[in-house]
């Protein structure tokens, strides 16, 4: 399975997504961005996206709610011990009240990792930030190993976008 994101326009965007309704594809804004997430096994519908493994996945992609990327540029060496933590993780963020998917995505093209969650609206994201879970999740055993090699596994500085998923208002 694979990823492609792109960004543009809320208009452009917005008739691109039409015009393919029955593929994954996933409208988002922010303030000053509007971003296109198309997920599939084929080929992309974007001529020049951004490009991405699933490396692990879990839940199912909706039209509505709240996406939070990290992304977290990894250099090639620190590659394998980054996507063993994520394999390993213990699934914490899976039982948090209003989690819906998260997304492990590899770069095809780029350093850049992006992991990918969903909720169904910002409060629940914020409510597992102040979790125990969250907590535990954010350091664990795993965590130790990778910050004693991160001079290593990390290329530049990690990063958060957030954005409000656009449904469509016939739906």
């Amino acid at each position: 399975m694979n990823v492609y994101i792109t960004t543009g326009t809320y208009d452009f965007l917005k008739i691109k997504k039409d015009k393919h309704p029955n593929e994954k594809i996933l409208l988002m804004q922010n303030s000053g961005t509007t971003v296109l997430l198309h997920e599939t096994s084929g080929k992309t519908l974007f001529s020049s996206p951004r490009k991405y493994e699933v490396v692990d996945g879990k839940g199912h992609l909706q039209d509505h709610g709240y996406v939070v990327m990290n992304n977290i540029p990894v250099s090639e060496e620190g590659r394998p011990v980054f996507e063993h933590r994520f394999k390993k993780r213990a699934g914490f963020i899976e039982n948090e009240p209003g989690f819906v998917a998260l997304r492990i995505l590899r770069p095809i093209n780029s350093e850049t990792y992006v992991i990918l969650t969903i909720w169904e609206k910002q409060a629940d994201f914020m409510s597992w930030q102040k979790s125990s879970s969250y907590q535990e999740a954010h350091n664990s055993d795993t965590n130790a190993t990778i910050t004693n090699s991160s001079q290593k596994m990390f290329s530049g500085e990690a990063y958060v976008t957030k954005y409000t998923l656009v449904k469509d208002p016939q739906e």
